[in-house]
């Protein structure tokens, strides 16, 4: 039973992390961003926006020297031959284009693709989406030259291209806001990405575009740069950004979340002055999204985002200063320009699989009326990636997953 041994000695690692809170020398000696220059051979990055590592594709592009190429699709946590949510591509024929042209020398024509290529996903109601609607499209640099900054300003309740009246808004998020996050790291599966953003939107101040006129298409990081005064000396400042469709219903697109105390330096954060204000600085997440006519674009700001991150020590109230800005990456839409295209996904010869029974998932969230409790259940029974019980029948060994995670907070 070497698997249980190996278990025995595994260490504890959510304790190991929650001793280093701040960017020590434990978290520095993996981080490549430390000496990007250390990095001398050529680079092939790839992610997917439902992922939680999306942003080290960017970021190695722009950070790195070497020959390098990024290539970023709709998936989660998974190989993009397997991608899920879809479209998956044939991604083992890009890896080999890869490895031709750099460990046997052949000129496989990859050098010749933009160096990244991304998916836009175009927009559709919050849920599960397999596969996604949107298409690929190629920058020949990162960051690319074609991408223009477009400043919008926070007023009260509104988003506008011009300047708004100064005005402070506060806001104190109930410790449960957060229900319609979704996981931190997807794995393609239904129920965990975002749902419909109106159950934490309420618990937010929302900041609201007109309709839109035309199509706008973002590609890279949006931008909040804000001043913020909080209560305590320990306050969080959670971010989204969200498609609002002319029905109301609200789908996240990208979002953020900081502990005021690193607002200057992970590594030497420091406690907050109650009610002093300071300028804030928060980069969103990087993504690719088109947001069609008739839409809004919105911008929600809360004080907690639960269960996706631990909360405060105390709640706290945060007030926001108007003026403030949003900038969003805009990439100038031009329906002329090529289509990409992959060959279709490429698998080795699978293993013989019977499956014995069928899996079952479910995800609730419940609000106790008379306690302010919340619950966040998470229950999968058989199979927790919907590959249910199976036998592989080459060693007779059956294999089950199962999981109940059960979360509980009040709104204080």
């Amino acid at each position: 039973m070497q698997w249980l041994d190996r278990i025995a000695a595994m260490p504890f690692f959510p304790a190991i992390w929650a001793s280093h809170q701040r960017r020590d020398a434990y978290w520095r000696h993996g981080s490549v961003c430390e000496d990007f220059s250390a990095i001398t051979v050529p680079v092939f990055a790839v992610g997917g926006w439902a992922d939680a590592y999306t942003n080290a594709v960017p970021r190695l592009l722009e950070g790195l020297s070497v020959p390098r190429l990024g290539l970023i699709g709709p998936w989660a946590h998974v190989y993009a031959q397997d991608g899920s949510p879809g479209p998956a591509i044939g991604f083992l024929q890009e890896a080999t284009r890869w490895w031709d042209q750099w460990l046997k020398g052949r000129d496989s024509g990859i050098m010749a693709e933009p160096m990244p290529r991304s998916f836009f996903e175009d927009a559709t109601p919050p849920g599960h989406r397999d596969p996604v609607p949107g298409r690929f499209v190629g920058e020949a640099n990162w960051p690319s030259r074609r991408i223009t900054p477009m400043t919008l300003h926070l007023g009260r309740g509104t988003l506008a291209p011009e300047p708004q009246e100064a005005a402070t808004l506060a806001i104190r998020s109930p410790a449960w806001t957060g229900a319609g996050c979704g996981e931190w790291m997807g794995t393609g599966v239904a129920g965990e990405e975002p749902t419909d953003q109106r159950l934490d939107d309420g618990h937010s101040l929302a900041f609201d575009t007109l309709p839109l006129a035309d199509r706008i298409e973002i590609l890279g990081a949006p931008v909040l740069d804000v001043e913020i005064a909080a209560d305590r000396p320990v306050a969080q400042l959670c971010v989204r950004l969200c498609d609002v469709a002319p029905d109301g219903a609200s789908r996240r697109v990208s979002y953020q979340v900081l502990n005021l105390t690193h607002r200057d330096s992970h590594a030497e954060p420091s406690a907050l002055e109650p009610g002093r204000f300071y300028r804030v600085r928060v980069k969103l997440n990087d993504c690719g999204h088109a947001f069609p006519p008739g839409h809004r674009i919105r911008l929600a700001v809360s004080s907690a985002y639960w269960p996706l991150i631990w909360p405060a020590p105390g709640a706290a109230t945060l007030t926001v200063r108007c003026p403030a800005t949003l900038t969003l990456p805009v990439r100038p839409v031009d329906p002329a320009e090529p289509v990409i295209r992959f060959e279709p996904p490429a698998h080795g010869p699978r293993a013989p699989v019977t499956k014995v029974a069928e899996g079952r998932f479910t995800r609730t969230h419940a609000l106790d009326l008379l306690t302010g409790q919340a619950t966040y259940v998470t229950h999968g029974e058989g199979g927790l990636f919907g590959e249910g019980v199976q036998r592989f029948d080459e060693i007779d060994t059956t294999l089950s997953h199962s999981l109940k995670r059960e979360l509980t907070i009040t709104a204080d």
